[in-house]
């Protein structure tokens, strides 16, 4: 067993320090030895929060399982590795015509971690989760067998390993569905909305006319202009290229600063500048995936900017008869809190349902949020959007969380105890303990009692 450093892409809980290679891991569940501590399997560590920690036991590190196994240029089915990335998935099929059917905003997640976070991109109404494209999973239990698992056979194990936040077992491989393209490239087209009223005006048709959709907004922007922003909307060209890009950024953020870099004034100014080379003209454009997917990706270890305490992201999602009352107010509470958010998103989910148990994704419209972690202010803040967030009747985002109480969690998912039933018992994480373990505790005292 290794010491190692594996951390969560928002540098906020503390890092696993045990870890073993994903040959250990195997070995160690076909022999039906289960270790003194829990097991978690982790992928490229692209999870904001601690639904990818194991403090009190041991992390099975998946990135030296990165093969390639099988690929029909036919019928644009794969099957890979848990540990191969995203990138490089990309990388084998974009020759042939093929593209993720849906990609989160960073091409650096394993296969496997997609499937365990059931990921969502800027086409959920058309193509819905991660998940939706999954057809088989290769699953490694610790009772020493291997499950194949699909729609088919063994469904519920399926169902509940998609977004099942690696609890079920150890993801060895999958097999998924990948959509013909006629290029990488994308038509990008911007229209710059003054506030959300007019975001939401535009959204459904929006939806409608493009592959892909999504808006920035400027969280800082009060008064008249509160919720302003630019929506995106994207289409595959019908003419470019078909080679992938480089995958790692040639700019990299060496060190952590001794303070977050992403204050107000600099924030204030960043959208300012954005705002006018984005939204000066709305004429298309023909851009490369990589800008338009993972604009992030190209400053390797951004998160560091951040400063020593790391990040906090919340993402939530309320219903479409809730949205235009309770988007303006989380902005809002966030703007008399005093925190900016560098990164703020706004898109609509559709009616696709997701396979998976646990799937985040529901039909309304979905707001992510970033804020350097200042402390109990920055908690305080992060209470009160998930405040507003149930009171709407929407749900947090358990794969991006750090901090939410186990009665936020079972609002937002009221059958988590589902996919307890149907856990592998040597497989926990520190999301898990810190929610469903102690909503399970609590109900034990409950039924005692009676």
């Amino acid at each position: 067993m290794a010491t190692s450093d594996l951390r969560s892409f928002g540098l906020v809980t503390p890092a696993t320090q045990r870890a073993i290679t994903a040959q250990e891991g195997m070995a160690l569940l076909k022999g039906r030895a289960a270790p003194p501590r829990a097991l978690l399997a982790y992928g490229n560590g692209r999870s904001y929060g601690d639904s990818c920690q194991n403090a009190a036991g041991t992390l099975i590190d998946m990135r030296s399982m990165n093969r390639i196994l099988s690929f029909n240029a036919e019928t644009g089915t794969l099957e890979a590795d848990a540990g191969v990335l995203l990138s490089d998935i990309i990388a084998h099929v974009a020759p042939h015509g093929f593209f993720p059917a849906v990609v989160p905003g960073t091409q650096f997640v394993t296969l496997g971690g997609a499937i365990a976070n059931d990921v969502h991109g800027k086409n959920h109404h058309r193509r819905g989760t991660f998940g939706c494209h999954v057809e088989a999973i290769t699953l490694l239990k610790s009772d020493g067998r291997i499950y194949r698992c699909s729609a088919t056979n063994k469904a519920r194990l399926f169902n509940a390993t998609i977004g099942g936040m690696g609890l079920t077992g150890l993801i060895v491989a999958a097999t998924i569905r990948l959509m013909r393209v006629p290029s990488l490239d994308i038509v990008e087209k911007a229209t710059p909305f003054r506030n959300l009223e007019q975001f939401f005006d535009l959204a459904e048709a929006a939806d409608q006319a493009n592959e892909y959709v999504v808006a920035w907004i400027d969280q800082l922007a009060g008064g008249r202009h509160g919720g302003r922003g630019i929506l995106f909307a994207g289409n595959h060209a019908e003419r470019g290229s078909h080679m992938a890009a480089r995958g790692d950024g040639a700019l990299s953020v060496p060190v952590r600063p001794p303070f977050t870099v992403l204050n107000r004034p600099f924030l204030r100014l960043f959208n300012a500048a954005y705002r006018w080379r984005r939204g000066r003209s709305t004429l298309p454009r023909q851009v490369g995936y990589p800008s338009f997917f993972f604009p992030l990706d190209g400053l390797r270890d951004w998160n560091r900017l951040y400063g020593p305490r790391g990040l906090f992201q919340h993402q939530s999602v309320v219903s479409e008869d809730m949205a235009r009352q309770a988007v303006p107010a989380l902005l809002a509470a966030a703007r008399r809190a005093g925190q900016g958010s560098f990164l703020t998103v706004l898109k609509r989910f559709g009616a696709i349902r997701s396979p998976g148990l646990l799937s985040f994704p529901r039909p309304g419209f979905t707001l992510t949020l970033d804020f350097p972690n200042r402390g109990a202010g920055t908690l305080a803040l992060l209470g009160e959007l998930d405040r507003i967030t149930a009171e709407a009747g929407g749900a947090v985002n358990p794969y991006k969380d750090a901090r939410m109480s186990p009665n936020v969690f079972a609002q937002s998912f009221p059958d988590w105890h589902r996919l307890e039933t149907l856990r592998d018992p040597a497989f926990v994480s520190d999301f898990w303990k810190r929610t469903a373990e102690r909503l399970g505790d609590c109900r034990d005292e409950v039924e005692a009692a009676e």
